[in-house]
């Protein structure tokens, strides 16, 4: 399923996506503004060069102190076309950022829920090159006639235990439908993937070796084709890309995914209903805590850095990995707006992050940071927890 911890992840890909925006249209505004001060090369007046200089100096440092507040721009006695230009260009800013906002909210929401289609494809590759095999097989059967013929184990990928208790499996085979998988527009590139890649693979040549493979044989044998070729080779793998705008940043989470549905099939001791992950067990609570975490950490952003700044004040915030700003203001935002999470849940969630996304160093910045802000922050009231979000909080 999606996790937490999976949904985090991909929020903070997408805040951090958005914090880059977010800079791209603060220059573009100053841009604007900057060329709104050039000299019209059209008018027959002399052109003040230096002045228009100092006007757009002025209009960009104006814009810098108004971008959130337009009390300084309204009350200053710069003048009226200075104003005009700021104004404009704070407009641009904001209508811009909100477009990425959502953008980034509603593509982060689409990705996620994608992401059940594109591990049921990988297992549908393996399906298909499975059946491809029990294909050959019976060509083989048919042109040899009465006379006897030797397979050498070829049958082994054909009658893997695990992908056909996948492929015999209800839930299995109406998720397939649900998220409407199929390959029929490549079967001839199956068959060219299969020559190409999976038969000289060392893999799975080594499976042509076993005689009568066990349920975790097979196992081993699935999981090592899906990631030591499906997950390795760029050609299989465009077939993903091409579905998915966001399958760098998912192609883990896809991996991960697929190979537990093949572990789980490889175990008997388990129901029909667990062998096969869903994208969350209950997805639209997941979806808003999902959304919330995005908003909230925007929405809180200027002071989050500003608690941060103060608890650095050797360092310049500016000169802070970018990452572990964003990691630690996700952090603050979870930690002050869900009060059933306990606080130990969510800094340990976000070192994880960390440890994965920034810097070498950050596990322990990080760390050390959220734990003296969740002191000071519950100390004032601004963390407030109830129900499960009160264990193991002290």
């Amino acid at each position: 399923m999606l996790n937490r911890r999976i949904l985090r992840v991909k929020a903070f890909q997408n805040l951090y996506a958005f914090e880059q925006c977010k800079g791209s249209n603060l220059n573009i505004a100053r841009d604007f503004i900057r060329e709104s001060f050039l000299p019209d090369l059209n008018s027959m007046e002399v052109q003040d060069k230096p002045a228009l200089i100092k006007d757009a100096e002025e209009a960009i440092k104006l814009f810098d102190q108004n971008l959130e507040n337009t009390t300084l721009l309204k009350s200053t006695d710069a003048k009226p076309k200075i104003k005009q230009v700021v104004l404009a260009a704070i407009q641009q800013f904001h209508s811009a950022t909100e477009k990425d906002r959502q953008f980034m909210l509603k593509n982060m929401v689409i990705s996620a829920e994608r992401i059940p289609q594109l591990y049921l494809l990988a297992i549908e590759l393996l399906q298909a090159f499975a059946k491809h095999v029990a294909k050959e097989i019976e060509k083989k059967k048919k042109l040899a006639g009465d006379s006897p013929i030797a397979f050498t184990n070829e049958i082994n990928l054909a009658n893997n235990q695990v992908l056909k208790v996948i492929r015999e499996s209800p839930t299995y085979r109406a998720a397939i439908a649900r998220n409407n998988v199929n390959l029929d527009d490549i079967e001839l590139e199956l068959k060219e993937w299969f020559r190409d890649y999976i038969k000289p693979s060392e893999t799975y040549q080594a499976y042509l070796l076993l005689a009568e493979p066990t349920m975790d044989q097979d196992y081993e044998a699935a999981d090592d084709l899906l990631k030591k070729i499906l997950f390795k080779n760029e050609v299989i793998l465009n077939l993903f890309s091409e579905k998915d705008l966001n399958w760098t940043e998912n192609k883990s989470v896809v991996r991960s995914l697929a190979s537990k549905v093949l572990k789980n099939a490889s175990d008997p001791s388990l129901s029909e209903a667990d062998k096969l992950p869903d994208i969350a067990i209950n997805w639209e609570e997941d979806k808003e805590f999902f959304q919330n975490i995005f908003n909230f950490t925007i929405e809180n952003i200027d002071s989050s850095k500003e608690l941060i700044a103060n608890k650095t004040k050797n360092w310049d915030i500016d000169r802070l990995a970018f990452t572990d700003k964003i990691i630690i203001s996700m952090a603050i935002a979870e930690m002050k707006n869900f009060p059933s999470i306990p606080i130990k849940v969510s800094i340990n969630e976000y070192i994880d992050i960390s440890k994965t996304y920034s810097t070498p160093k950050s596990k322990q910045f990080v760390n050390g940071l959220l734990d003296v802000l969740a002191k000071e922050l519950t100390d004032s009231g601004q963390i407030r927890k109830s129900g499960r979000g009160l264990l193991d909080n002290k």
